[in-house]
């Protein structure tokens, strides 16, 4: 069910996109009355799920969901319909349009990606607000993994500043040292201040480690749920059951718990719990993972204080715009990692499988917006690269055409098609490629 889910918003979603982008495409097209051939909802090699012909348009939804395209008359595209351009340029054509005109239709589909975000982040924002949890109100401190003791940081570290700035939200701690290549952590340690330097090594792992940075939290630990494999489930214990004490040690800290069962590995540990009302103990034996193999129910705005911004209308339109501009410049970041050997970061590259899992398990509208909103960049941001078969790849020519007064022949944009249209099916494959290796590792 969690799998039905997440694959509806992701093509729900994909489905929105899609249709904003190449309708930008069509708008201007038709603005500058240039034939639209056909505008199609995925692609349609060999046949369509449905199509209707209405005008001189054909529309439809292909069975391939890679993206989406409109048919231009008298342009070299996805189609490679070379026919065509072969024959004297008519009127309607694209090819027969001023240069400006041209150029605005090719990046008439970024900029509808990049509107519906702002817009998107605008309703967000009006309909919800803005919730954060500000990293001083983190009071228990942080529970780090082997990569965050790797930096030096300790369980129950409270973050001070990153390269001497100030993190407002706990969520943009990580994301604030990987973005803008920080080079030292401040945090308080009981009574003392420490500043910690970020190697350049431990990058990578920031990258790929969830769990390297997270909320400290107090002990509590009801069972709601058993894993497929549980010590717990087999030593008799229920669901609702509170577990109390393990080998008569109280825990704080729900890490502490976690800490002490990992110490626990392949032994016989006695379990202090509450059943009803009535408290009890048992006995449970600790495989070689180190779990108990439970799941328990924790409200975090229960115990940490919460920030929570309220816009207006007309507030939320200049907040939506800059938090649209934000998530531009950080997803330009997260790019230009790609291109450093030294994070590895296309190691973490993923496809359609990645994507899916940003969604959460449960249906969200607010998350699924969000989310919607971020995908519309990252869409208008890899459209608008200079690669032949992308939107920047026609505007690089048509760039080209305006500096030299000189068209590229149909030949070399034919070929530069081809090209392109190979690289990025590379790039397709080695991202799903990524993430099929990733379901063995």
């Amino acid at each position: 069910m969690v799998i039905l889910i997440k694959a509806a918003q992701l093509l729900l979603s994909l489905s929105i996109l899609v249709i904003l982008h190449e309708f930008g495409h069509f708008l201007f097209a038709k603005l500058f009355r240039c034939r639209v051939e056909k505008f199609y909802l995925f692609f349609d090699p060999w046949f369509s799920l449905f199509k209707m012909q209405k005008g001189e348009t054909e529309y439809g939804i292909g069975w391939l969901p890679l993206g989406g395209y409109v048919k231009i008359s008298g342009m070299i595209d996805e189609s490679m319909d070379k026919e065509q351009m072969k024959l004297p340029a008519q009127p309607w054509e694209f090819r027969a349009k001023p240069t400006w005109q041209r150029l605005l239709i090719m990046i008439g589909g970024v900029l509808f990606n990049l509107i519906l975000a702002l817009v998107l982040y605008a309703l967000i924002l009006f309909t919800w607000g803005e919730e954060y949890l500000p990293n001083q109100n983190a009071k228990y401190g942080i529970v780090v993994s082997e990569t965050g003791r790797e930096i030096g940081l300790q369980n129950g570290d409270k973050i001070i500043s990153v390269d001497g700035k100030v993190v407002e939200s706990f969520t943009k701690i990580i994301p604030t040292i990987v973005l803008d290549d920080a080079h030292t952590i401040e945090v308080q340690r009981d009574s003392q201040r420490l500043t910690l330097e970020i190697k350049k090594e431990v990058i990578p792992k920031l990258l790929t480690d969830r769990n390297i940075l997270s909320l400290r939290v107090p002990f509590s630990c009801k069972i709601t749920a058993f894993s497929k494999q549980s010590p717990a489930r087999d030593a008799g214990f229920e669901l609702g059951d509170e577990i109390l004490s393990v080998d008569s040690m109280k825990f704080r800290f729900y890490d502490e718990f976690i800490d002490k069962l990992a110490l626990s590995k392949d032994m016989e540990i006695h379990v202090e719990y509450k059943h009803k009302g009535v408290i009890s103990s048992r006995k449970v034996r600790i495989g070689a993972s180190g779990l108990i193999g439970i799941q328990r129910a924790y409200d975090l705005e229960g115990v940490f204080e919460y920030k929570t911004i309220k816009y207006s209308f007309l507030e939320s339109i200049p907040a939506g715009i800059s938090k649209g501009y934000r998530a531009i410049g950080d997803y330009l970041k997260q790019f230009k990692l790609l291109f450093s050997p030294q994070t590895k970061a296309y190691e973490s590259l993923g496809g359609f499988i990645a994507i899916g899992n940003i969604f959460p398990d449960a249906w969200d509208w607010e998350s699924f917006w969000n989310l919607t909103a971020f995908l519309s960049i990252i869409l208008a941001v890899m459209n608008i690269l200079p690669i032949p078969a992308l939107d920047g790849g026609h505007v690089l020519f048509l760039l080209y055409e305006i500096i030299t007064r000189r068209k590229p022949s149909d030949k070399f944009l034919e070929y530069a098609q081809i090209a392109g249209m190979v690289l990025l099916f590379s790039l397709l494959l080695f991202a799903n490629g990524n993430d099929i290796l990733k379901l063995f590792r």
